[in-house]
């Protein structure tokens, strides 16, 4: 444990030390792999798949405030379909526009939680959204997650369907819209999920904010309990067929990964708690205090030798 404690030290001073680069790489990173992502899942537009068009936009990201990759993603997908077909990129940019427009008035600082969502629902684990987000976040990351999920179901549809769109005339555009609305509002498998992942990030907030001992340990596995039941009853009354072993093992997997985050954000050591009271003219103050686990690093001395002539 001893080990672990100082390597946890030496990385937050290495983060500290050198966070001004470290954010440009995490932002390139993240940038690219959303791209990255968005062109194997759509790639109909053969000018925005170039190596040195993903790479500028990545680079560009990594300059700017973080929401912009949240805006370059969306570019993106736009471009890509209409690419495909314009009735698609239409309606895809309503839904954006209407997304930005409550995204940045509710919860402008989740980029992260927009961008990681899609990431983590194509690599089987998206569960560790609602469960970060309720450690880390406030409830209104629901409104960012419940975006990053709308979003990897709307790309999940429109690769699904790419024959289905691209038809000419007005009767058959008009046939076009009703269909791809009908196809996305409706697919019960997406509002379950978002039921689903905002009941469970509610709850894991509202456990991790109490005073109890372990408080974070008892959100974590109070929210996979809920995410797996809410998501068991959201398939049952819904009939979605969502595979219910996945949600299990993705739920197991995502809340021992929260252990780590709690390692890193919120390691305390109960055993040294003490209970303090005091008074002013106008209130009697309870006060509890919980210490962090902390080690001293131990510090590294270069030895001179001197040879004698």
């Amino acid at each position: 444990m001893t080990t672990l404690l100082e390597l946890k030290q030496y990385i937050k001073r290495f983060y500290i030390r050198y966070e001004t680069y470290l954010t440009y790489v995490w932002k390139f990173v993240l940038a690219l792999v959303s791209i990255m992502l968005i062109n194997s899942k759509l790639g109909y537009m053969d000018a925005l798949t170039n190596v040195a068009i993903v790479m500028m936009a990545s680079l560009l990201c990594a300059i700017l405030p973080p929401n912009f990759i949240v805006l370059i993603s969306a570019l993106f997908v736009v471009g890509h379909l209409y690419s495909m077909a314009l009735e698609c990129a239409l309606i895809t940019v309503i839904i954006f526009l209407l997304m930005f427009l409550l995204y940045f008035r509710f919860s402008p600082k989740d980029t992260l939680a927009v961008v990681l969502t899609p990431i983590f629902f194509f690599l089987r684990i998206p569960y560790v959204m609602p469960l970060a987000m309720g450690l880390l976040g406030t409830p209104a990351s629901v409104i960012s997650v419940s975006f990053g999920l709308i979003i990897s179901y709307m790309l999940t549809y429109f690769s699904s369907n790419t024959t289905s769109f691209g038809v000419e005339g007005v009767e058959e555009a008009a046939n076009s819209f009703q269909t791809i609305i009908s196809g996305l509002i409706g697919d019960k498998s997406m509002i379950v999920m978002i039921a689903a992942f905002a009941i469970t990030l509610v709850i894991v907030y509202v456990i991790r904010r109490t005073s109890v001992d372990y408080s974070w340990k008892i959100a974590v596995a109070t929210g996979a309990v809920a995410l797996i039941v809410f998501t068991l009853l959201g398939d049952i009354m819904s009939d979605t067929h969502i595979s219910i072993p996945g949600v299990i093992v993705g739920t197991i997997i995502s809340a021992l990964l929260m252990l780590v985050v709690e390692f890193f954000a919120f390691n305390l050591d109960y055993s040294r708690t003490e209970k303090v009271q005091f008074e002013d003219d106008e209130y009697y103050y309870y006060v509890k205090a919980v210490p962090k686990v902390t080690v001293s690093t131990p510090e590294r001395r270069v030895k001179k030798i001197n040879r004698a002539r």
